[in-house]
């Protein structure tokens, strides 16, 4: 970019909201898996949708391509700027701006954190379900743009589902704005739901209209051992029916996670259950009128004991029990941080295939990397996977071989190479595993129709073409002196 370029940025944001060279961040130009790096020229931080329209119309005149940058919670390198880009940070459009108790909608810049979204609503009597391990830092344009899930997605679904309405700016700075708060809404082409799940390569979110729910006043939680995964999917779609529709998480973890985890967080807390059984499960439902909730609860699972489906079960009796329970599965850093570095993996596949996935992406690892560890977790209720792959060094070579062997097993299930963490440059390489050449080039005709010159987020999704990132190591290995903590 130029001098005049920048000057123009610094008129537009004002001189303290505009930063070149030295005096960027890490957090702009790199995202949390630290796997890529970048040297974005700029880094510019409007603060009203005007400014935001003005920054477009300048970048696509000059062809200069233009990334939002986010929390950096993401693991795809999908907000990562380019090189010789400029990083556009949208965290002082971070206003909850409205919270209708009518309407049951919230409006919400798309820079506002998503833990200050859920506090704003819980402080109004209502509730933004979408909820994920990096609650603290993703920002609300972040799970937009990725169409993030969570661990509440069998019942109250993924983002899609909770945005009524969007405002954007697209490519050559046009805005579209359609902030309804209808639920039913068929006037033509759903537009909004081309940008939910872009990230950020079609057009630049900068406010949502939010769908609440009902507050829940109490949760049920509770750790259940079964013998076998046909068990738990019995368990979960007995429960779905027991509890009235209550059911919010189903989380399961196969046999060596839990062990991982529960031992790795023995200074903080003792193991809730024993490592005797091969997936254990945390079931939660959430629910209006607590003693009621409680004692149907208990009784659902002990039916389920009774009939030989639930081999162990323990019940969160408090708040602490019941965050203690989650920490198994969310608290992961003690766990992971020994098999660094690892390759970390979000996919989906029907919840009848899951099985038999596992067994078979399990073993073609082993069958490159003898002794790696390969780990399965996840958002089962919904046919989420996570995977966790180390083989006590990565390059390369070795990433694309354990790619291979948890991408070349999924292809013939017709999973997802990306359940909910998005494709950004980690996974465009993949993509052709999940999405046909006619879907592909339906993409790129989208992309082509919204962006011709290319300038929104370059290179993710749909290929490298137009991407200059580097890995870490290019720029001289992770940037920062302390790795990040992992969130899934």
């Amino acid at each position: 970019m130029s001098r005049e370029f920048d000057a123009a940025l610094a008129d537009i944001v004002g001189a303290r909201h505009f930063q070149v060279g030295d005096a960027i961040g890490e957090r702009y130009r790199l995202d949390i898996s630290r796997k890529y790096a970048s040297n974005p020229v700029g880094v510019a931080k409007p603060g009203s949708i005007d400014e935001v329209s003005a920054i477009m119309r300048l970048a696509h005149a000059h062809g200069v391509p233009v990334t939002v940058v986010g929390g950096q919670s993401g693991t795809c390198g999908a907000a990562v700027p380019s090189d010789g880009g400029l990083a556009l940070s949208l965290e002082r459009m971070n206003e909850v701006e409205e919270v209708d108790l009518v309407s049951m909608t919230m409006t919400v810049g798309a820079g506002c954190i998503l833990q200050v979204a859920q506090e704003r609503a819980e402080e109004q009597g209502v509730f933004l379900p979408l909820d994920l391990g990096a609650r603290g830092s993703a920002t609300i344009g972040g799970v937009i743009g990725t169409n993030a899930g969570g661990n509440r997605v069998i019942r109250w679904g993924m983002m899609r589902d909770m945005v009524l309405g969007l405002e954007a700016v697209l490519a050559d700075g046009t805005v579209v704005s359609s902030l309804g708060k209808m639920i039913k809404d068929n006037a033509g082409y759903a537009w909004k739901h081309l940008l939910i799940g872009s990230e950020g390569t079609l057009g630049i979110v900068t406010r949502a209209v939010m769908r609440l729910r009902p507050l829940p006043t109490n949760r049920q939680t509770a750790l259940v051992g079964l013998s076998s995964f046909a068990d738990a999917i019995t368990v979960l779609r007995r429960l779905d029916v027991s509890l009235s529709g209550q059911l919010s998480s189903f989380e399961l973890m196969w046999k060596d996670f839990y062990r991982l985890h529960s031992e790795a967080q023995l200074a903080q807390r003792p193991c809730p259950m024993p490592h005797d059984y091969p997936i254990y499960a945390l079931v939660e439902t959430m629910g209006g009128e607590e003693e009621g909730d409680a004692e149907r609860f208990q009784r659902g699972l002990i039916r389920l004991i009774e009939e030989g489906l639930v081999a162990d079960a323990v019940i969160g009796q408090s708040e602490r029990e019941r965050d203690g329970l989650w920490a198994v599965r969310e608290e992961l850093e003690p766990g992971f941080a020994p098999l660094r570095p690892f390759a970390a993996y979000d996919v989906s596949v029907a919840i009848a295939d899951m099985p038999a996935y596992v067994d078979q992406a399990r073993a073609a690892v082993l069958k490159k990397f003898p002794n790696a560890v390969v780990l399965f977790y996840g958002h089962a209720g919904d046919g989420n996977l996570h995977a966790l792959c180390s083989v006590g060094r990565m390059d390369s070579g070795i990433q694309f071989a354990l790619d291979d062997a948890i991408y070349g097993t999924l292809r013939p299930y017709g999973g997802s190479v990306s359940a909910e963490h998005g494709i950004g440059t980690t996974r465009a390489p993949w993509l052709g595993h999940s999405r046909s050449e006619t879907e592909l080039a339906l993409m790129r005709t989208i992309k082509q129709a919204l962006d011709p010159k290319g300038v929104l987020n370059p290179g993710k999704i749909l290929g490298h073409a137009a991407s200059a990132q580097k890995t870490a190591d290019d720029v001289g290995g992770p940037v920062g002196s302390e790795l990040p903590p992992v969130i899934v």
